[in-house]
């Protein structure tokens, strides 16, 4: 059972427990020891049976964790199998990118429609998914409920994009726009996606290498 409050810390590992027990559920493994998970993550056995206590007790002294029963619980306590589903607003270089090759399935999440603006991408399918022109938002929205939104619209739209998916009822925004939004939704969680975050800490850790 999870706690009242649990880190933003904690929560951010759970994905790479999911993520590494998969692996290993893929390669056959059936039980594993909270230190030799540890040392495949570059964690502490001490840190992971902390984390794992925010939600309930997982594990055996003696035996350490079933790789199959941790891996389903962590999936629950993810939200994998509450079914879901998710819009894609703008069908871009980057939209299409993630709609024919992140497989939002693996992550619980089932992608059900895109949007856009441009002519000759409205119409059309991505590896299965229909493009619809961004004015029929509120109405499809109306009929096929989503409760997350992947913005991928330039930056000068971006807070207009999220006000109008709040306004049909998502509840949280994966945004790729490189902007921070200004939503006035309580309610409504904001996971921002900066690439260049992460390249430019990789530029300042090899320029201070030895």
């Amino acid at each position: 059972m999870r706690k009242d409050k649990v880190s933003s810390a904690v929560i951010r590992r759970l994905p790479r427990y999911y993520r590494h027990l998969n692996d290993l559920y893929l390669a056959g493994v059936e039980r594993i020891s909270s230190n030799a998970l540890g040392r495949s993550m570059g964690l502490t056995a001490s840190q992971i049976r902390q984390d794992l206590s925010c939600f309930g007790e997982f594990g055996q002294q003696g035996y350490g964790y079933n790789v199959e029963n941790l891996r389903g619980e962590i999936s629950e306590i993810l939200g994998m199998k509450r079914g879901h589903t998710a819009v894609v607003v703008g069908a871009g270089n980057l939209g299409r990118a993630l709609i024919e090759n992140f497989h939002f399935d693996r992550s619980g999440v089932k992608l059900i429609a895109a949007f856009d603006i441009a002519p000759p991408l409205v119409g059309q399918e991505f590896s299965g998914t229909a493009i619809h022109h961004v004015d029929q938002l509120e109405r499809y929205l109306s009929q096929n409920p989503a409760s997350i939104g992947v913005l991928t619209v330039p930056r000068g739209v971006a807070n207009q994009i999220a006000g109008r998916l709040v306004a049909c009822g998502v509840k949280g925004i994966w945004n790729f726009t490189n902007i921070e939004l200004n939503l006035n939704a309580p309610g409504v969680v904001v996971e921002n996606v900066h690439f260049a975050d992460s390249l430019l800490a990789l530029n300042y850790m090899i320029s201070e290498a030895p």
